[in-house]
């Protein structure tokens, strides 16, 4: 019984059928299939029923998932117990927030570099992305991290300022208190809250505006348009600000800081290769900060 075997089929199962798979693995769904299907044969059980819409697991298949994983995190655990130092292989997932591709790219492509042998798949969405479920060994998330039973590590912050074009300023002017925004167009990324702070003393807000996303790239492109003032992490309005499409406003007030994590699903120790992801991004994220 091939190790390969048991993993693709553990990934089937995840995913919901085998092209889901076999994307996730980078593997041709010919390859993906036919591992399965050895795996079948050599057991002599039905592991999975097939149909047009996917693939779901036969009750000797449900039964079969629990010991195939526990095996593959097994022999994963085994091989870093006897090279610590070692090589790192295998395959390492991560999902991470699209709006924040740029400042990770780097990051990431060098974890490549350093570690030759290692396979690394990194999907970018703005939206939330269940580790467990879509078969994740850790996720990147940005902003104020809800309560949730991940395991969570902070690697960094972001200042976060309010910004709005110079065409949206000389149309309406700039809000000189948090009373004042009320009065203007904002542009959120939902229903959102904005504290203010100024001599220790704290405000809330609810901003109104008619231009909501789910995407920090084009939150900042709504604000450039001159549609509304955005609160927007300093690290991705600062190229818009040098090129004079954006301007810090309300500079007096402070906003919170949001956090950049690194989660990863719970009850299990992470590997080596999230451990070194960790490390990593963390130390890149310490020396932006000090720049």
């Amino acid at each position: 019984m091939e190790i390969d075997d048991l993993r693709t089929f553990v990934e089937v199962a995840d995913a919901g059928g085998v092209n889901s798979a076999a994307r996730r693995l980078g593997l041709a769904k010919s390859i993906v299939s036919r591992r399965v299907l050895r795996l079948e044969e050599e057991l002599g059980v039905q592991l999975l029923t097939r149909s047009t819409r996917g693939a779901g697991l036969t009750e000797a298949g449900t039964l079969f998932r629990e010991r195939a994983a526990d095996i593959c995190a097994s022999i994963d655990a085994a091989r870093e117990e006897m090279s610590p130092e070692g090589e790192l292989r295998g395959l390492l997932r991560v999902a991470a927030p699209a709006s924040f591709a740029a400042q990770l790219a780097k990051s990431l492509a060098e974890f490549g570099r350093q570690h030759p042998s290692l396979h690394v798949h990194v999907r970018f969405n703005d939206r939330y992305v269940d580790l467990v479920a879509e078969g994740f060994d850790c996720g990147i998330r940005v902003g104020y991290l809800p309560d949730s039973n991940l395991v969570a590590r902070k690697i960094g912050t972001l200042g976060v300022k309010l910004y709005a074009s110079p065409s949206y300023v000389a149309q309406h002017g700039t809000p000189q208190s948090p009373s004042d925004i009320i009065k203007h167009s904002a542009i959120t990324p939902a229903t959102d809250a904005w504290t203010f702070t100024k001599d220790n003393q704290s405000v809330t807000v609810h901003p109104q505006g008619r231009f909501k996303a789910d995407s920090a790239h084009v939150l900042v492109e709504a604000a450039v348009a001159g549609i509304g003032i955005v609160a927007m992490g300093e690290i991705m309005a600062d190229p818009y600000v040098a090129a004079g499409a954006l301007v810090p406003i309300m500079t007096e007030y402070q906003l919170p800081p949001v956090g950049i994590f690194i989660v990863r699903p719970p009850g299990q120790k992470p590997t080596r290769k999230v451990r070194l992801l960790i490390d990593l991004l963390a130390e890149e994220f310490a020396a932006t900060k000090q720049r």
